[in-house]
């Protein structure tokens, strides 16, 4: 997938795009589904498939720090958007002034003199423009003035209800990340450096611990939890614990995450976690002793947990970042 982040670098290299837009936080099962029927569609009319998503995300311009936290970093988000075959993704900046675009501004400056767009397929609950003036039946209009045609994909429901970018961050915040799985097509995940932490694990616990420099903006509710640890290029079991550490008395939010049967100096190395089930709330322990009896305990839940074949890991793969010549 060819990444490029302004539309001048595409202007008269494309003879034909099939586009979606989304801003595609998450990179859900709907999410998913659209981009590949852009695909499918772009392959059987010989069309360049195009997605068209937004950096920083929409809401952090309009509402600043008012907003939830993204289940997807920039990074993240376009891993996972090229797994599902797009051969361009437009990273376009979002800015005031890109807000203040009509929904034809928008269209004529994008899709018809940057992409020579000939298809737009979008999400039902698609809008556009200024104040999310546009719609589907916007683009549909704007389509026979400009010579394009316009889909849209239907809700996607799992469990009776439409999979969105809301409900996952929901499920996350309550620690489902089981349930979020189903919706995510994939686990939740978060990535970071291993840093120096208080140096108890190993030492005081005889479970040494990986304490993670946090970047990501979601985190699952404070606990335990069988996770995944991926590291240069391999996936190991592992139990992680969210929360502050109330048997020391701790007061900040830290992820710390035990990897089984590991040995080995990972300080400075990135990690990704992939939290596959939720073992038990965090509390607060009478003493080590009772601590270092109850990690034992979730540790071998952990095994079991990860060795049934529903929880098999599916690894993100990296995007191929390159710019269009």
């Amino acid at each position: 997938m060819i990444v490029v982040r302004t539309i001048d670098e595409l202007k008269d290299t494309i003879a034909g795009a099939c586009v979606t837009i989304g801003n595609f936080d998450g990179v859900h099962k709907g999410h998913q589904k659209l981009i590949a029927m852009a695909k499918t569609r772009a392959e059987s009319l010989g069309l360049v498939s195009v997605v068209v998503t937004f950096d920083p995300h929409p809401l952090r311009v309009l509402r600043g720090g008012k907003t939830p936290p993204f289940i997807t970093l920039t990074e993240q988000k376009l891993e996972l958007i090229s797994q599902y075959g797009p051969q361009v993704c437009l990273l376009l900046e979002f800015t005031r002034e890109m807000a203040a675009l009509s929904p034809e501004e928008f269209v004529r400056t994008y899709l018809v003199e940057g992409l020579n767009t000939k298809e737009v397929i979008v999400g039902y609950d698609y809008h556009l423009g200024k104040g999310r003036s546009g719609n589907y039946e916007t683009l549909q209009e704007l389509g026979r003035k400009y010579g394009f045609g316009v889909d849209r994909l239907d809700p996607v429901s799992i469990d009776d209800a439409v999979v969105s970018s809301t409900r996952i961050r929901d499920l996350v915040h309550a620690g489902k990340v089981w349930d979020a799985h189903t919706l995510l097509g994939r686990f939740y995940q978060v990535k970071g450096e291993v840093v120096h932490g208080m140096n108890r694990g190993g030492r005081l616990l005889g479970f040494p611990t990986a304490n993670i420099k946090l970047v990501d903006e979601l985190f699952p509710k404070g606990g335990v939890y069988a996770i995944w640890v991926e590291m240069d290029g391999k996936v190991h079991m592992g139990v992680a614990n969210i929360g502050k550490n109330p048997t020391f008395g701790n007061e900040a939010l830290s992820v710390e995450a035990h990897i089984i049967d590991f040995s080995g100096d990972i300080y400075g190395k990135d990690i990704r976690v992939h939290f596959v089930q939720r073992i038990r709330d965090e509390r607060k322990f009478s003493g080590i002793d009772e601590l270092k009896a109850r990690i034992k305990v979730d540790t071998e839940l952990g095994r079991k947990i990860l060795s049934q074949p529903e929880a098999e890991i599916r690894l993100t793969k990296p995007a191929v970042a390159q710019k269009a010549s």
